[in-house]
């Protein structure tokens, strides 16, 4: 069924349960999404997506340890690069809490929501800290794709139609979509190190009860969970660095809820305050100033490498001229430096010849 933000929508009296919650949610998003697009307060042409991608810090998650873990010589070996010099978006603390016995991920805006709990050990970190469904995500935005639609389905025939319906959707809209016009002398609107600024619609199909995506899928559906992925078929647009824009349930995600949050995503950037933006992040470890300098960084001798090689091996056609082609090329040039002069001397004489005399001459 669809809806509308804005405008006349369904009777919320149909919806009881979760599916009221997620519908006011959704509706409260694009409300918001509308009015920040609307509102102009940033001058900057940058659209939001790369703003984000450029100066949004993600959040950080928390890792909270049993007081017991203090005594784990080799848990606390595990951790100490991550305390030390770590690139993950993740605080690590010891509970005081003696009630406290497994180690907990905890979310980033609510803490006393658990994203996962048990016992850590390097496996269980590794788990937490990335996944095949990140890897590619991170692979994705420094690509300089737009965003990232991830979605959770269960494979049914049902959700499959779904799917389509949205990555048709989704390939439309590239087609019609256009970025903000860019002002290269707008010092509000330079962007940073990292890809070419590029319209790039992507989707990345995850199964809900993949095993190596149980904690990347529990932190898409939101510090609120209002979308339980254990239940539920879900899309979450992903942008920057890994900031989820919304996550929709399937069923409740129409052409223009994906058209809005799209739209969104790669118009101008209506508010430099990464908080005032709807939104929360997932844990991904990236170090983001690193890798997108890199981009830059490996782009850099592919152009000095082909302004370097000589333009007859560039070209793979060369036409040999002869001398005897040069004494033609030559007189043929001289030729033509005539005919100009003759032309242009003969028209000048038409215009002195056209000329009106002056009375009494």
């Amino acid at each position: 069924m669809g809806w509308h933000h804005g405008g006349a929508g369904p009777c919320l009296c149909k919806h009881d349960g979760w599916q009221t919650s997620v519908l006011r949610q959704m509706m409260r998003l694009l409300t918001l999404i509308s009015t920040l697009y609307a509102s102009g307060v940033c001058a900057c042409t940058i659209p939001v997506f790369r703003y984000a991608l450029d100066r949004w810090e993600a959040d950080k998650f928390h890792l909270v340890l049993p007081a017991s873990a203090a005594q784990d010589t080799a848990l606390q070996d595990l951790l100490r690069p991550l305390r030390a010099n770590g690139t993950a978006n993740l605080d690590i603390m010891s509970s005081r809490d003696v009630s406290v016995t497994m180690a907990e991920l905890r979310n980033s805006r609510e803490s006393s929501r658990l994203v996962w709990s048990g016992a850590l050990n390097e496996a269980a970190l590794a788990a937490l800290l990335d996944s095949p469904a990140r890897k590619k995500i991170v692979a994705s935005m420094l690509a300089g794709d737009s965003f990232i639609w991830v979605i959770a389905d269960s494979g049914s025939p049902e959700d499959a139609v779904e799917v389509e319906r949205i990555e048709q959707r989704l390939r439309f809209l590239e087609q019609v979509a256009s970025l903000p016009i860019q002002d290269p002398n707008d010092p509000d609107s330079q962007l940073g190190p990292g890809p070419p600024l590029r319209l790039k619609f992507t989707t990345l199909r995850l199964r809900r009860d993949d095993p190596a995506e149980s904690v990347l899928l529990r932190m898409l559906a939101g510090p609120q969970g209002k979308v339980d992925p254990g239940t539920t078929s879900f899309a979450a647009a992903v942008f920057g660095r890994g900031r989820v824009l919304g996550a929709w349930p399937l069923a409740l995600l129409d052409d223009a809820a994906l058209e809005d949050a799209s739209m969104f995503l790669v118009g101008r950037c209506g508010c430099r305050l990464k908080n005032e933006n709807p939104g929360w992040d997932i844990l991904l470890n990236v170090d983001w100033e690193k890798a997108l300098q890199s981009v830059v960084s490996a782009a850099e001798p592919s152009a000095s490498v082909t302004s370097a090689v000589p333009k007859a091996a560039a070209v793979p056609e060369v036409v040999r001229i002869s001398a005897a082609d040069d004494g033609e090329a030559a007189a043929s040039k001289s030729g033509a430096i005539i005919m100009a002069v003759v032309t242009l001397g003969t028209v000048l004489l038409g215009v002195f010849c056209l000329r009106p005399k002056k009375a009494g001459v």
